[in-house]
């Protein structure tokens, strides 16, 4: 082989928790492959399968706006439950549509579970091969969605303290999803959060070998890749504006004032007391959040819209947490909108799972509630 040849081919191999057969039959079978086989915020469409050597079979993987990308080919060797050979081609114009590459698919029994080694070659240069291993690597991450005992919880793992706002934000967001998921329980400045992020932050998230971090980001993926409701309105670009612009108010203004200069001195006081002059200090602009989420709500009960968004999302903790601190009823009590758009969102199901672990989290980390702190 040439080395031109070996630059320009695709090897990945991924770990499935399944017996070697079932792996095998989900690239042959064509309702597993109608299961599974287009990356995440597609779904498929049509799929034939002739499963034979010179048998030919075709998918297509649709896009949200309907858009339709095919691909078919021939196979060129079958081996159960070890190997899988067969052609790809796309649909359509130019190059890389006119070009049939080549899938070598070798299954190795391994842990109780399945290695799969998949080769593809004949990419006509390096963008293309980067991305295909973009695409399959999503759509290995349906693959192991679709076959392990947990299913999409055995790729999606959330990485960070259940404490966090945003960590509570992203847990609402995926339980409005219907998307099950591991959380994997880290602090800031952790060795596991530095593996994830440059600067050591939570959260960050792990989708099989794809690795994510800020929470907005997380956010608009979660909202892209996933089926169930839409995360961003979908009415138009005002309110997907509006969105965006009431996220970063609590992002920028809500998570400074609430918990980094109020909170906190709290929960992680410098001295035996909390220092009453940055607490103090926190509180008119604590008011002026809540007078501008007042003023946005208005007579409805999400920021934007008759459905949550992502700014829901991140408001949703950060007022509870207010709510629990000895100031915070007070605060709260004047904005009767603010109080009633809380108990809206705090009685949907996913706030409870979001919640649920936090004072699980708290007292292993031996962090005094808050009420409790102020008394002592």
């Amino acid at each position: 082989m040439s080395t031109q040849a070996a630059t320009f081919e695709l090897e990945m191999t991924r770990f499935i928790r399944a017996p070697r057969e079932k792996v095998f039959d989900a690239f042959t079978d064509e309702a597993a492959l109608a299961a599974w086989h287009c990356p995440r915020g597609l779904h498929v469409g049509e799929v034939a399968t002739d499963a034979r050597v010179g048998g030919r079979y075709r998918v297509t993987m649709v896009k949200r706006d309907g858009t339709v990308h095919g691909s078919s080919g021939t196979y060129q060797a079958i081996e159960r439950p070890s190997f899988l050979a067969y052609t790809w081609a796309w649909d359509g114009e130019g190059d890389i549509a006119a070009r049939t590459t080549l899938i070598e698919v070798t299954l190795t029994e391994k842990d109780g579970g399945t290695q799969l080694h998949m080769r593809h070659t004949g990419f006509p240069d390096a963008a293309i091969r980067d991305d295909h291993n973009q695409g399959w690597t999503s759509v290995f991450n349906r693959l192991v969605d679709y076959l392990d005992p947990d299913g999409p919880a055995g790729c999606v793992v959330l990485v960070g303290s259940p404490i966090s706002p945003y960590v509570r934000a992203l847990r609402m967001a995926l339980a409005e999803k219907g998307v099950a998921y591991t959380l994997r329980s880290v602090a800031p400045h952790s060795p596991e959060a530095d593996a994830i992020h440059p600067f050591g932050r939570i959260p960050a998230m792990y989708d099989g070998p794809l690795q994510f971090y800020e929470t907005r980001a997380i956010l608009r993926y979660i909202d892209e890749a996933f089926d169930g409701p839409d995360l961003l309105p979908t009415s138009g670009v005002t309110s997907r504006a509006r969105a965006e612009q009431w996220y970063s108010v609590l992002d920028d203004y809500g998570y400074d004032a609430i918990v980094t200069r109020y909170i906190l001195q709290y929960m992680f006081p410098k001295g035996s007391e909390p220092d009453r002059a940055i607490i103090d200090a926190a509180l008119p602009d604590i008011d002026r959040v809540l007078a501008t989420l007042d003023a946005g709500y208005g007579k409805r009960d999400f920021l934007v819209g008759n459905a949550p968004c992502i700014a829901d999302y991140l408001a949703a903790p950060l007022l509870y947490s207010l709510a629990q601190t000895p100031e915070g009823p007070g605060l709260l009590a004047k904005y009767h909108n603010v109080q009633r758009a809380m108990q809206v969102i705090q009685a949907r199901p996913s706030f409870a799972a979001a919640e649920a672990a936090v004072e699980s989290d708290r007292a292993a980390a031996n962090v005094t509630p808050l009420r409790k702190a102020s008394a002592a």
